[in-house]
C-alpha cells in the first residue's frame, strides 16, 4: 500500500526522499511525488508510474530545500495521474497519506461553503484544504493540523509540512503505521523501518491515536486523548532491513531460493533439543475449546492448512475466516475460543480490524507475523514471529512457508498438550521437519523442469488447480500466485468438487495442476485426475516418485519431489506452485516482484 518518507535533513532531501520511497516500492504502487520547504518556499514535484519517472522529472526540475516529504500512492479514490498524486498541497500545506478518509465527501461540502474547492479526485485533499481552512482562521500550524485530524474518519497515516517551516513536521497514525526516525540533528518519518534503515537505527513506534510534532532536535508525541505521552526509542537491526536482490533477476527469485535458510532459521529458533519452545508465556492448549484463524490472501491459505492439521492432530475444532468477512459477519466468540490472527507484515487492515473485535471475547489473541513491531503483534497477547526475513516480492513466497511452518509447530504442541499424540511421535516429525530445508533444495532443483512446463501454461487463457486434504489449500494458493503475477485466470477446486460443476470448464486448452503426493488421498485425486484426461484436459502431475509411477505414463507433464511424510507436504509442494507462476510470468513477460493493481502491504479496507 502507499508508502510515506518524510525528512527534516542537514543536505538537500531529494535523493533521500526519492531513495526511502524506493525502498518501499515493494508495497506497491501507482505515482510518486515529493514536496520541499526551500527557503520558506513550499513546492512539489509528482509523476505517474515508476520512480524512474519521477527521478527523471528532477533531474530536469529539480527541487531544492533540506526539509520534504515523499510518497508512492497505490491508487483508492481516483485513477493513477499527476493530479492525483501525492502530496496533496492546499495554499502554505502539503500533506502525504496513507489510508481513507472515509467522511471525505461530507468534509468536501462544507469547504465548498467556505470557498475551498477540490481540483483532484482523491479524498487526502481534503485533508490539506482542511488545514488551510483552519490556518486562514489564525489557528497556528500545529492546531491547525490538530483541528484537521479531529475531523477525519477512517484510517490514515499522515505526515503535513508547510510553508515558512523548514524545521517542523506533524505526523499521526490511526489504523496505519508510521516510525519516527532519529538521527544526529535530523528527523525521519517513514511508513515502516526499511524505508528508514540507511539513515538509523533508532526508531520510535507510533502508537494508534497518536500525533506527532517534529523538529529536528524534538519530538513531541501526544495519545488519542491529547496527553502528552513517550514511546520508546528502539534499535533496529539494519541487517534485517536490507534490501537487494544479490544476484536474482528478481526478488521473487532471490525469496523462493532463501526459503532453506529462512526455514532453517525459523525452525532453530522454535525447537531446541526436539522441543517446541515457543516465546513469552507459550501457549497451553490442553484445556482449549476452540480456535479461530483469520487472516486475508496467501496467509489465509496458510490457515486453511492449518485447520487440517490442528483437527487432525489434536483434535482441536478450528474455524478459518477470511478477515474482511468475518468482521462484518460480527459472529458470537463462544467462551473457551483462542483466537489467532496471520499477517505477513502484522498491518493488515482487515486482520486487524477482525483482531481489535475479538478483544475481551476471546480467551486469548495469537499472532503469527513477520514484523515484530507491527500493530498486530503489538495488539496480541502473544505474537509469534515467522523468521522470514524482508519479503520484497508482492507475491508472498517464504512468508508462506515461514507461516506454515509456525502453524504446524502449533498444531504438534496441541497434540502433545492434549494427549493426542505421544512425545516420541513429535520428537520424530520434529526430526523429520528439521530436514526440510535439505529436501526443499531438491526440489528447487526441479527448476528447469518447471520452467519447460511453465512455458506451455503461459499459452492457456484459464488453468485449474486441484488437489485434496493438505493439498487443498496449497492448489488454492498455487492458483493465486498464478493469476497474481502472470494474469492468467487461475481457479483451484477441491478434487472431490470436480465432479460438481467444474469438469464442465475441461478441454484440451484449459491446462489442470493436479497436486498429489502419494498419501492417504492419492487413490481418489489419482481417479478425478483420470476424469479430467478421459476428457482431453492436459494434467500437470506434481507428487512424488512413488506417486508419479502409479499416476502413469499417459500424463501431460510430471514434476517430481523427494517423499516426505504427509503432515510436511504442504510446507513442500508451496515451492514447485511459486516456480511454476515465477516462470509463467517470466514466459508472459509481466511485472514479477510488482503486478499491476498489487499491494505488498493491504493497510485499508
Amino acid at each position: 500500500m502507499c508508502g510515506i518518507v518524510g525528512v527534516l535533513g542537514d543536505h538537500e532531501v531529494s535523493p533521500t526522499l526519492v531513495e526511502a520511497l524506493r525502498r518501499l516500492e515493494y508495497r506497491g504502487y501507482d505515482s510518486a511525488g515529493i514536496a520541499t520547504v526551500n527557503k520558506g518556499t513550499l513546492d512539489r514535484r509528482r509523476a505517474v508510474g515508476k520512480l524512474v519517472n519521477l527521478s527523471d522529472l528532477l533531474v530536469h526540475d529539480p527541487l531544492p530545500g533540506k526539509s520534504g516529504i515523499g510518497h508512492t500512492r497505490w491508487a483508492t479514490h481516483g485513477a493513477p495521474t499527476t493530479g492525483n498524486a501525492h502530496p496533496h498541497q492546499a495554499g502554505p500545506v502539503a500533506v502525504v497519506h496513507n489510508g481513507i478518509i472515509e467522511n471525505f465527501r461530507e468534509l468536501r461540502t462544507e469547504l465548498r461553503e467556505h470557498g475551498l474547492s477540490c481540483t483532484t479526485e482523491t479524498d487526502t485533499e481534503t485533508v490539506a484544504l482542511l488545514t488551510q481552512h483552519h490556518l486562514a482562521q489564525g489557528l497556528d500550524h500545529v492546531a491547525a493540523a490538530f483541528a484537521t485530524l479531529d475531523r477525519l474518519q477512517g484510517a490514515f497515516a499522515l505526515v503535513f509540512l508547510f510553508e515558512g517551516e523548514d524545521d517542523l513536521m506533524i505526523a499521526a497514525r490511526k489504523g496505519s503505521p508510521l516510525a519516527i526516525g532519529h538521527g544526529d540533528g535530523e528527523m525521519y518519518v517513514g511508513s515502516d523501518a526499511i524505508a528508514l534503515a540507511p539513515l538509523t537505527d533508532r526508531i520510535t513506534y507510533l502508537a494508534e491515536g497518536d500525533r506527532a510534532v517534529i523538529t529536528r532536535k524534538t519530538l513531541d508525541i501526544m495519545d488519542e486523548g491529547g496527553a502528552a505521552v513517550s514511546r520508546p526509542i528502539k534499535t533496529i537491526q539494519i541487517d534485517a532491513t536490507r534490501i537487494d536482490k544479490a544476484g536474482y533477476k528478481h526478488f521473487m527469485a532471490k525469496e523462493i531460493a532463501e526459503q532453506p535458510t529462512v526455514l532453517a532459521g525459523a525452525l532453530a529458533s522454535y525447537v531446541k533439543d526436539g522441543t517446541i519452545h515457543l516465546p513469552g508465556e507459550g501457549v497451553d492448549f490442553s484445556k482449549m475449546q476452540r480456535l479461530t484463524l483469520v487472516a486475508c490472501g496467501t496467509a489465509f491459505y496458510a490457515c486453511l492448512t492449518a485447520k487440517y492439521w490442528f483437527e487432525q492432530l489434536a483434535r482441536l475444532p478450528v474455524e478459518v475466516d477470511i478477515a474482511s468477512e468475518f468482521r462484518y459477519r460480527t459472529p458470537p466468540i463462544p467462551a473457551g475460543t483462542t483466537a489467532l490472527f496471520v499477517s505477513q507484515s502484522g498491518e493488515t487492515a482487515d486482520t486487524l480490524a477482525a483482531l481489535r473485535y475479538c478483544a475481551g471475547k476471546a480467551d486469548r489473541i495469537l499472532s503469527v507475523v513477520n514484523v515484530a513491531e507491527s500493530s498486530i503483534a503489538r495488539d496480541s497477547d502473544l505474537a509469534l514471529p515467522i523468521y522470514a526475513g524482508v519479503e520484497v516480492g508482492v507475491a508472498s513466497t517464504k512468508a508462506f512457508t515461514c507461516q506454515l511452518n509456525v502453524l504446524l509447530l502449533l498444531a504438534l504442541k496441541a497434540a502433545v498438550d492434549r494427549g493426542e499424540m505421544t512425545r516420541d511421535r513429535q520428537v520424530e516429525l520434529l526430526t523429520a521437519l528439521n530436514a526440510l530445508p535439505g529436501i526443499f533444495n531438491v526440489a528447487l532443483d526441479r527448476d528447469a523442469v518447471i520452467r519447460k512446463a511453465a512455458r506451455r501454461i503461459a499459452e492457456a487463457r484459464d488453468v485449474l488447480f486441484l488437489g485434496r486434504g493438505l493439498m487443498y489449500p496449497l492448489a488454492l494458493e498455487g492458483a493465486l500466485k498464478l493469476k497474481e503475477i502472470s494474469y492468467i485466470h487461475a481457479e483451484a477446486y477441491a478434487s472431490g468438487e470436480l465432479k460438481h460443476g467444474p469438469i464442465a470448464l475441461i478441454d484440451k486448452t484449459v491446462p489442470v495442476v493436479v497436486m498429489a503426493p502419494r498419501d492417504s488421498l492419492f487413490d481418489k485425486t489419482v481417479s478425478n485426475m483420470h476424469e479430467v484426461m478421459a476428457r482431453g484436459g492436459k494434467v500437470l502431475l506434481i507428487s512424488d516418485a512413488a506417486g508419479a509411477a502409479e499416476a502413469g505414463a499417459d500424463v501431460w507433464q510430471t514434476i517430481v519431489l523427494p517423499e516426505v511424510p504427509e503432515v510436511l507436504s504442504p510446507l513442500l509442494y508451496a515451492l514447485p506452485a511459486q516456480l511454476l507462476a515465477y516462470h509463467t510470468a517470466i514466459a508472459k513477460g509481466t511485472d514479477v516482484d510488482q503486478p499491476r493493481n498489487l499491494a505488498k502491504s493491504v493497510t485499508v479496507e
